[in-house]
Formats: C-alpha cells, sequence, structure tokens
C-alpha cells in the first residue's frame, strides 16, 4: 500500500513546506553552539516556529535537525547529544502538529556533514544513525536536502534507506548557472538520481529564487515530482548578524507561479525565508496562480581568450634543462613601500648571479606586505623572476583561489605552496589560522586550477600554467612523515621542491637515499650563511626544523670576530657539495641585506 505522502504528492495539489527554520531558530535564542541544540535548550521557541510555519500555510514541516549528525554535533562538543537532540525535534514537531490542529506532514532533515575528507562507507553509517533515531520517533518522510556534492547525497540516501523504507526528498544546491560546488548540471544531477526511487528530488538553498527555477528548468526527472525550496537569496554579514535580501512576499509568490509552471510538487522556502514568504507560497497554490512573465533562463555571455601552449617559466626551463638555478630569499618589507626591496631585485637581476628570487609570505607568522603582491611588482618593474610562497594559513579556500588566479592575471607564474607558519608564534596571540587545506591541498588546488577547474572541479574560464614547487625538510625530527608528505606533494602535482635551510650535507645525502638516491623532482637546496655564533645560536634553538651542528656553532664560537667571515666560508663549502647533488640553492641573506647573498656566489 502506497505511504500517505506519496498518495497526497499523487492526488494533489502542491505540498506547501516550511522556511528556514534553522536561521530563525539562531536569531531567537542566544548562546546556542548551533541550532539544533535549541531542542533542548529553547524547546518553546521551536514548538512555536513550528506552528508559525503551519498557519502560514505549510503542510509539510522538517524537523530541525539539518546538522543533527553525530560528526557535524561534535564540531560543537555535542556528539553525546545526539540522539536526544534528534529525538527531541520530532517531539516538538509533533507537538506543534497537535497545537495547530492540522493534519500536516513531518520531514525528518538530513543535512550533509560538511567535509570532503569522509569515506563513503563511514558517511553512509552517519547518516543511518540519524535517520533511525529520527524515524524511531515518528517523522512520516525525510528530507535529505543542501547537498553540494552529489555523491554525498547518494551516500545519504542510501544511509537513510538501510534503516527505513519511509518516503525521501532530496535537494541539491545549484548555483545561478544551475550547477552544484563540484560542476554536476542540474540535468545530470536528476538523470542520475532519478531511478533511485524517491518521492522526489530537486533544487534548495543556493543563490536564491532564480538559481533554483533555472536549476528546475534543466530537471528531466522522468516523472519523479520535483522540490523547489530555495533561500531567500544571497546573505551578507553586518557584525555577527547575517542580512538576508528584503524580498517581498509577492515576489515568492511570483516564484510558486513559476514553479508550478515548470512542474514543481513541493514548494517551499530555505535560509531567510520567514512564515511570511510562505504563506504568499500557499496563497498562490491554493490561487493555482499563472506567471506574470514567462521565465526565462538568461545565458551566462564569457569572452575568454583562448589559451595557447602555456608558455615555460625560465625556472622551469632551467630545471628541465638539469641547468643549475640560483635564488635569492627575500622577505617583503613590514611597511607599504617596496622601493628599497625593487632595488634590490635590480641588482640581482644585474649581477648575472641569480636566476629568481623567491618571496617569503609572513615568515613567523609576522605580518609584512603579500609575497604575491611583491613578486607581481618586482617581475613588473624588475623583469626579474619570481617564486611566492603561498601559505594555506591565511586564506580560505575560496580566498586562496582568488589570490592564485588574481597573481596569475598579473603575470606570476612560479609559486611555493607552504602551510604557514601558525599565527600565535608571532606577533598574534591568541589568533587562528584559516588552514583549510595544509601544503599538500594546496598543491592540489593549483593542479587543478593548472587543469582548468577549481578545487571542487567545477571549471573555470581558462586554465593556469603555475609551476608549483613544494618544501621538503631533510632535517625533521620524523623524517618517515617527512616524506610521506612530500610525496605525496610530488603525486598532488608538486614540479620542484626547496628544503630548510641546511648545515650539513649529511641531512641531504640520508634524504636523497630515503628517495632511493635521487629526488624524484628538482631540489633548491636552503643555504644561509652564519654571520655570528649567535645566530647560529638562535637557528638551532628557536627556528623549528632548523640544525646548525655542535661542531659549526663551536667554529663560530672560536672565530670571536672573524665569525662572518667563517661563516662565509662553511657555506661556500656547503654551496660546493650541493652541485653534485641537487639542482640548485636558494639563499637566505642576512636580514635586511639581501645583496649580501651575492658573496657566496663571488
Amino acid at each position: 500500500m502506497p505511504h500517505r505522502f506519496l498518495e497526497r504528492l499523487e492526488r494533489g495539489p502542491v505540498v506547501v513546506a516550511d522556511g528556514g527554520t534553522g536561521v530563525l531558530v539562531s536569531s531567537a535564542v542566544r548562546r546556542i553552539r548551533c541550532p539544533e541544540e535549541a531542542n533542548l535548550k529553547a524547546p518553546d521557541t521551536v514548538v512555536s516556529l513550528h506552528v508559525s510555519f503551519i498557519r502560514a500555510g505549510a503542510e509539510l514541516i522538517e524537523t530541525n535537525t539539518f546538522g543533527a549528525n553525530r560528526r557535524k554535533l561534535a564540531g560543537h562538543y555535542l556528539e553525546q547529544e545526539t540522539h536526544a537532540i534528534n529525538a527531541s525535534a520530532v517531539k516538538l514537531a509533533r507537538e506543534a502538529r497537535e497545537i495547530s490542529g492540522r493534519d500536516v506532514f513531518i520531514a525528518g532533515s538530513i543535512g550533509p556533514l560538511g567535509e570532503q575528507d569522509v569515506e563513503s562507507a563511514d558517511r553512509r553509517k552517519l547518516f543511518a544513525e540519524q535517520a533511525e533515531v529520527l524515524d524511531g520517533r515518528g517523522v512520516d518522510l525525510f528530507v535529505v536536502e543542501t547537498f553540494f556534492d552529489l555523491h554525498e547525497l547518494l551516500d545519504a540516501i542510501e544511509g537513510v534507506r538501510a534503516v527505513t523504507a519511509l518516503p525521501i526528498v532530496a535537494m541539491l544546491t545549484f548555483d545561478e548557472e544551475a550547477e552544484t560546488l563540484a560542476g554536476v548540471s542540474a540535468h545530470a544531477a536528476a538523470k542520475r538520481l532519478a531511478p533511485l526511487g524517491l518521492a522526489a528530488l530537486g533544487a534548495n538553498h543556493g543563490a536564491g529564487i532564480q538559481a533554483a527555477l533555472t536549476a528546475l528548468a534543466q530537471m528531466e526527472p522522468n516523472g519523479v515530482p520535483l522540490a523547489a525550496m530555495p533561500n531567500i537569496g544571497l546573505a551578507s554579514m553586518a557584525g555577527s548578524r547575517i542580512v538576508y535580501p528584503h524580498a517581498t512576499p509577492e515576489y515568492f509568490a511570483e516564484f510558486a507561479a513559476h514553479a508550478l509552471s515548470l512542474g514543481a510538487r513541493i514548494i517551499g522556502g530555505c535560509c531567510g525565508t520567514t512564515p511570511s514568504e510562505i504563506a504568499a507560497i500557499a496563497s498562490a497554490v491554493k490561487e493555482e496562480r499563472k506567471p506574470r512573465a514567462p521565465f526565462v533562463i538568461a545565458e551566462r555571455e564569457v569572452v575568454v581568450t583562448q589559451a595557447g601552449r602555456a608558455e615555460e617559466t625560465q625556472l622551469a626551463r632551467k630545471l628541465r634543462q638539469g641547468d643549475w638555478v640560483v635564488s635569492v630569499q627575500l622577505d617583503p618589507p613590514k611597511g607599504a613601500n617596496c622601493e628599497g626591496l625593487l632595488d634590490a631585485s635590480r641588482e640581482l637581476k644585474d649581477s648575472g648571479l641569480v636566476d629568481v628570487v623567491d618571496i617569503n609570505d609572513n615568515a613567523g607568522a609576522r605580518a609584512g606586505m603579500s609575497a604575491i603582491i611583491v613578486a607581481a611588482a618586482i617581475e613588473r618593474t624588475c623583469g626579474m623572476e619570481t617564486v611566492p610562497h603561498v601559505t594555506a594559513r591565511d586564506a580560505t579556500i575560496m580566498g586562496l583561489e582568488s589570490t592564485l588566479l588574481g597573481a596569475h592575471a598579473a603575470g606570476v607564474r612560479n609559486v611555493l605552496a607552504v602551510t604557514g607558519d601558525p599565527p600565535e608564534v608571532g606577533d598574534y596571540p591568541g589568533s587562528r589560522g584559516v588552514y583549510e587545506v595544509d601544503a599538500i591541498g594546496l598543491t592540489e588546488l593549483i593542479s587543478r586550477l593548472n587543469a582548468g577547474e577549481d578545487y571542487n572541479g567545477k571549471a573555470i574560464d581558462a586554465p593556469t600554467s603555475f609551476h608549483v614547487g613544494v618544501a621538503v625538510n631533510p632535517t625533521a625530527d620524523d623524517l618517515d612523515l617527512e616524506l610521506e608528505r612530500f610525496r605525496r606533494k610530488v603525486d598532488a602535482g608538486a614540479a620542484f621542491a626547496m628544503t630548510q635551510m641546511i648545515f650539513d650535507l649529511s641531512y641531504l645525502d640520508r634524504l636523497l637515499e630515503r628517495l632511493g638516491g635521487s629526488s624524484p623532482i628538482p631540489l633548491l637546496v636552503g643555504l644561509c650563511p652564519l654571520w655570528s655564533y649567535r645566530l647560529a645560536l638562535r637557528f638551532h634553538n628557536e627556528l623549528p626544523g632548523v640544525i646548525v651542528p655542535e661542531n659549526i656553532q663551536r667554529a663560530l664560537d672560536e672565530a670571536g670576530p672573524r665569525a662572518a667571515e667563517v661563516g662565509l666560508a662553511l657555506a661556500r663549502d656547503l654551496y660546493a657539495g650541493t652541485r653534485e647533488r641537487a639542482a640548485g640553492v636558494y639563499i637566505v641573506a642576512p636580514f635586511r641585506r639581501p645583496l649580501a647573498a651575492l658573496d657566496l656566489l663571488r
């Protein structure tokens, strides 16, 4: 016998769903770690919101459990409350139904985990655990919603199906071009979901009404009912408040009319939608309102110069040909004037001894001018090729992509992908880094941009042509871990590597031996002439991953006023030794004296 919700969909009219419960709960209840915690700490508020949506005309309300899977709750230290939060959510929805006196459907809301590194089998178990509690407490159906990744949505459907036979409504989130974050089109998504026996499939959340309608227009669901539950629009931040556009209820009534014309059988809202918007939808559905004007899917016109063959950088060419490479490491200024650095770059280029300059990015977590900005300025004004360090510490994946695309447009092609020093070790105690990815993930991101797609696999307007390098430390305390990470960086697309500063070639020999005798990618070895015993002590004791052997410390101590001369002689010996072992060197010059690096080369 068909489930009563399926019969209701078949019989008609359109089922009106509720709006953005989670956002409204967060706005109404203070000092909760996530909206779902309100099920335990502010149950009356949750019931009141459910009742408001029912009175506005909603025939389907969702439990306040969108983020109530164990993994997501663990991020708020609420994993021990997983069962209680989900069970209470159903109880509160049922209370609201009784208070209203209307026979509405209660849907168990299940959202994504919000993480990409969870194995498929583990995802299914987490979704199944949540679904089992919701089913046991008496939901009528499930709404698995706001998924950005089609594969994760499929895992959610399978996880729910493992513990219940209740109907499932499945919805993905689409942008203005009807694509998911990973670049899956609405048409392709519907084609994949249609054979799965869903109660309905469709679009929710996303960039707003127009995005949802564009997605629906492209879906060919093979007779499966469609669902549309969009955001009120794109949100913005005002201090700690999330602010949504001032969309009128009439705008949502017109949306409902268009959704009806596109075949939607479930229509509601998501973030930012209140009972006012749901009431407008319910009114449009009741009136069987027709759209005032045909819905037009606007084609995006993009003018892109067709990419020809990527021009090889001088660094890439020299490394490919086996030519010796010399770089000098520069520290960006701590202020807004980089004229001194530009002058030094010109002199390094004019010396004929230096091929490129590599540029630190807030080394030691002390703020200076952006390495990317400095690199663009040097390349533009001095004609010297650069290798700016790009860290994963200071930006989200979106921010990193934006910075890299801008760097590419400015002519920067060589980059060194590094994780970055944690900010609390520098001038910003108490602050935290972003670290959405580490150096391995950053290398993968750059490789994907080179392949013409963003980090999630969505096509960009034109591929980049970065020559990406990575760091490796021969003196690492845990060399096994360092080698594992180095191999993963190579697999991610690294084209060359730069070592941590070394003061004893035996560490480099040990690294190469563990790599099978040679590095899989060209190595530039870090060298730094030690100009004082005090500097040697600081490097050895205060810089993580740097070892200055005792015999060198002793030699500098015994040299007294001749320490700089001794340090330079030791560095020259290292320089000569690296020519038999590596593809080149980068030289760390004395603080604010970059031209002193030339002393090692003359």
